[in-house]
């Protein structure tokens, strides 16, 4: 390998690193505006869908992972200043963990079906619905401690329909951010 290539392979390296570093941030300041309810509204899903759609299935997936990591381990990332485990294991846990679906769902359909703005819209729904599946049913399991359609329509009322709208115009503004940022600082 020449030199040029490992050179520019070293700078694309470290400009992911830097990426990925600034956007797990993002996340983590978009968790800090919070309105608490039974399940917070944030603008963390901003922050999610952004990283996915301005840096990529991959490296978004590895923001919110990161993001996941810091806050178990402690540092304050999560809404209301939260952290620890306790806010993975309790009963809006299966939301966060569903930031990583979400994440890996955008991944997988952008990388079958390419970058454009509408296959990146798509990618997000998808991954949007997951999260919402699996949160719900981690709230329902934990919170009420069974599952029945009573139960799930209860739930579903709690924690996705207040979700619904604020959800889509984050998912609308992240598209416009990625769409308004030059190509060269991906």
């Amino acid at each position: 390998m020449s030199d040029k290539v490992r050179s520019h392979s070293s700078k694309n390296r470290i400009k992911s690193i830097v990426l990925i570093s600034l956007f797990t941030a993002i996340i983590a300041v978009c968790s800090f505006v919070s309105v608490p309810s039974a399940v917070p509204f944030t603008l963390q899903t901003l922050g999610i869908f952004t990283s996915l759609t301005v840096l990529g299935g991959k490296r978004g997936t590895i923001c919110i992972a990161l993001y996941i990591f810091i806050g178990l381990v402690g540092i304050p990332v999560f809404s209301g200043f939260g952290a620890g485990l306790g806010h993975i294991t309790g009963a809006t846990g299966g939301f966060m963990l569903g930031f990583i679906i979400c994440g890996f769902c955008y991944w997988i359909i952008t990388k079958i079906l390419g970058n454009k703005t509408i296959t990146k819209a798509i990618g997000l729904l998808a991954g949007l619905l997951m999260c919402y599946s699996f949160g719900t049913l981690w709230y329902t399991v934990f919170s009420l401690g069974t599952i029945n359609t009573d139960v799930l329509l209860t739930t579903l009322k709690v924690c996705v329909l207040p979700f619904i709208i604020p959800d889509f115009l984050k998912l609308g503004i992240a598209l416009i951010i990625d769409k308004k940022l030059p190509q060269t600082i991906r």
